[in-house]
């Protein structure tokens, strides 16, 4: 990475026992993969916690400190050095976000275990998650928006990174820029995947997948999202 490019590292967090060890094991990483850079945890005190919200601040924290790049990660996912750095590189121009990986590998419980024995990650029990678009974004301010950021009325569980990545595809016309590597999601407990706010994020996303290809549709559901929440 240049000097030239200034990053700021946006971690979303909340305080759940159950995953104290990743958040730790987290942010260990980012210090030691990007010395010196400012890293910062992002909770917006939705209910419940709000994933997309907690990016979207984060971008907004980034904008209101200079950062040209901001790493959006979740505090339970590591990534590789060199993908990270070429990412951040990437993202400083390209108008696209960058995902610092190809591979996802979720160690579940027993890759973490090795993991925290002191097993090196890329030889951790794992499992691939196909065409994965979350845990680490890369991304500058300007291109985020651009995208239309993440829709914050996904609360709780929801698939806020596949209905993003449908409006990165409609509005910047082109997939997110891969980087050859492997991101690592240690394991913790699950998010409930019930009741009201999952039901309603189910149906939210059938919009995104509605609105699919569709420049004008796409626009027009980002705007009733800003009007809904009251946000720019």
């Amino acid at each position: 990475m240049t000097t030239d490019v200034r990053a700021l590292v946006a971690i979303p967090w909340r305080h759940q026992p159950s995953r104290m060890v990743a958040h730790e094991a987290t942010v260990a990483r980012y210090r030691e993969l990007l010395p010196g850079v400012e890293i910062v945890e992002v909770d917006t005190g939705h209910e419940p916690f709000c994933l997309a919200g907690c990016r979207n601040r984060g971008v907004r924290l980034a904008e209101e400190r200079g950062a040209d790049v901001v790493v959006l990660g979740d505090a339970d996912t590591l990534p590789e050095r060199e993908p990270l750095l070429a990412a951040i590189e990437g993202a400083a121009t390209s108008g696209l976000v960058h995902l610092p990986y190809t591979a996802y590998h979720s160690l579940r419980a027993d890759g973490t275990a090795q993991y925290r024995r002191g097993v090196p990650l890329d030889r951790c029990n794992h499992l691939v998650v196909p065409a994965a678009t979350s845990g680490v974004y890369v991304t500058s301010p300007e291109t985020w928006w651009a995208c239309g950021g993440q829709d914050e009325r996904f609360l709780g569980w929801a698939p806020e990174d596949v209905a993003w990545l449908i409006c990165h595809r409609t509005l910047l016309g082109s997939e997110p820029v891969r980087h050859e590597g492997r991101v690592y999601a240690l394991h913790h407990q699950s998010a409930t995947k019930t009741g009201p706010a999952y039901e309603q994020a189910v149906a939210l996303y059938q919009r995104y997948m509605d609105a699919a290809g569709d420049e004008t549709a796409m626009r027009a559901l980002i705007s009733e999202r800003a009007a809904t929440l009251g946000v720019d």
